[in-house]
C-alpha cells in the first residue's frame, strides 16, 4: 500500500509539471522571438506611435480659410462667360440666376510668418476676391491676396496680425519613403482635423494642374484627406511642415486611399517670391524632356542610364547656351542624382533667377558636368 501511494503521488506531481512546462511554453516562445514584434519608439513620443506631439505643434498654426465671390464679381464673371449676354443682354439674366449667384468654398491654410503670411492652394482662392481666415483659437480675419501661381498651385495670403504661431518648416528632401506623417486641415469644414499615414511615394506627377507649365512632384501618402484639406499642412512626427496638401485620387470625390502634397522646399521657394515680388519667377531650362527608362532606351537604341532624356532644346533656353544639346542624359543637378522628370522639375523650380546650377549629364555615353547659368523665359 505504501509502495503504491507512493508510486500514484510521483505520477501526480510528474503529471502537473508537465502541464506547466507546456504552459509557459508559448508564453515564453513568443516574448523571446525576435522576429514577432517590433516595436519602434519615435523622438519625445510615450509609445510605439505617438503623434500627440506632432500635433499639438501643428494644429495651431494651420487656419481655415473660407473663400467668397462678391456679386460684383459673379456678375463679370457672368457676362464674360455666357453667349447669351453678348446677344441679348441684361433681359435674360433671369434665366441664369444660377450663374450669377456668388460662389463660395472652404479650405485650409497654413501660418508661414509671425506677422501674417499664410500659405494655400490656389485652386482653394483663385475663384474668390473675398476671404476670411479663422484661427485655431476662433479669432477671424479678412486676408489679401498677394500672389498666387497657377503652374505649381500655390497662393499666399495676408492677415494684420502679430505674434501668430507660424509653423516650423521641415526638410522635404530629407522625407523618406515609409515614414509616419500627419495631414492637419478643415476636411468637410471640420476644423482641426488631424489624420495620420506613411510617405508612400516622392515626386509623383499625377497630371492634375492643367495650366501653365506644370510643375508636380508631389509627396504621396496614405493620411486621410478630403475636401476642405486643401492648402493644409503635412508635418512629419516633430510637427515640422514638409507639404502643402493639395490633391487626393479617388473615383468619388473623397479619400479613397492617396493623396498629394507639395513638397515644402518648394513651396517656400515660391511663397517667398509671392510675397517679394507678387509673383512666382519661374527660371527656363528651355528642353524638352522625358524619363529614361529601358522601354525608351530600346527605342532610342541607347544603352539604359537612370536619368532624364533631352529630347529638344529651345536655343533661347537656359540649357542651350550652357550647351545641352539634344539626346543628352541628364543624371545629376549639383551633385544629387535625377532618375526622373519630376525630380528634375522640382529641384530647377527651387533654384532661382541667375542662380547657377552645376549639370551632370551623359553624352555618347560618357559623362560631363555643364555649368547652367539660370534665366527667366524672355532674358
Amino acid at each position: 500500500m505504501l509502495l503504491a501511494g507512493a508510486v500514484g503521488g510521483l505520477v501526480s506531481y510528474s503529471a502537473v509539471k508537465w502541464t506547466e512546462r507546456e504552459s509557459e511554453t508559448p508564453a515564453s516562445t513568443a516574448s523571446t522571438s525576435p522576429n514577432l514584434v517590433k516595436q519602434v519608439y519615435y523622438e519625445h513620443g510615450s509609445g510605439p506611435v505617438d503623434f500627440t506631439r506632432a500635433a499639438e505643434r501643428s494644429m495651431p498654426a494651420v487656419v481655415h480659410i473660407k473663400a467668397s465671390e462678391s456679386p460684383q464679381t459673379a456678375a463679370q464673371r457672368y457676362r464674360r462667360t455666357n453667349p447669351f449676354h453678348f446677344f441679348f443682354g441684361e433681359e435674360f439674366h433671369f434665366f441664369f440666376q444660377d450663374e450669377i449667384r456668388p460662389r463660395s468654398g472652404t479650405g485650409s491654410g497654413v501660418i508661414y510668418t509671425t506677422d501674417g503670411y499664410i500659405l494655400t492652394n490656389n485652386h482653394v482662392i483663385e475663384f474668390a476676391d473675398d476671404y476670411t481666415i479663422t484661427l485655431h483659437d476662433g479669432r477671424e480675419f479678412k486676408a489679401r491676396l498677394v500672389g498666387a501661381d497657377v503652374s505649381t498651385d500655390m497662393a499666399v495670403l495676408k492677415i494684420d496680425a502679430t505674434n501668430l504661431p507660424a509653423i516650423e518648416l521641415g526638410n522635404s528632401d530629407a522625407v523618406r519613403v515609409g515614414e509616419w506623417v500627419l495631414a492637419v486641415g478643415n476636411p468637410f469644414d471640420l476644423t482641426s482635423t488631424v489624420t495620420a499615414g506613411i510617405v508612400s511615394a516622392k515626386s509623383r506627377d499625377i497630371n492634375i494642374i492643367r495650366r501653365g507649365a506644370p510643375i508636380e512632384s508631389f509627396i504621396q501618402t496614405d493620411a486621410a484627406v478630403n475636401p476642405g484639406n486643401s492648402g493644409g499642412a503635412l508635418v512629419d512626427v516633430n510637427g515640422r511642415l514638409i507639404g502643402i496638401n493639395t490633391a487626393i485620387a479617388t473615383p468619388t470625390g473623397t479619400f479613397a486611399g492617396y493623396s498629394f502634397a507639395i513638397p515644402v522646399n518648394l513651396a517656400k521657394r515660391i511663397a517667398d517670391d509671392l510675397i517679394k515680388y507678387g509673383r512666382y519667377r519661374r527660371v527656363y531650362m528651355g528642353v524638352d524632356i522625358a524619363t529614361l527608362d529601358g522601354h525608351l532606351a530600346n527605342q532610342l537604341g541607347i544603352n539604359f542610364v537612370p536619368g532624364v532624356w533631352v529630347k529638344n532644346v529651345d536655343p533661347k533656353g537656359s540649357a542651350a547656351r550652357a550647351g545641352v544639346r539634344p539626346n543628352d542624359i541628364i543624371v545629376k543637378i549639383n551633385g544629387r542624382p535625377v532618375t526622373s522628370v519630376p525630380e528634375l522639375q522640382e529641384m530647377v523650380a527651387r533654384s532661382q533667377v541667375g542662380e547657377t546650377i552645376s549639370l551632370g549629364i551623359v553624352r555618347e555615353g560618357k559623362e560631363r558636368t555643364l555649368q547652367v547659368t539660370l534665366r527667366s523665359l524672355g532674358e
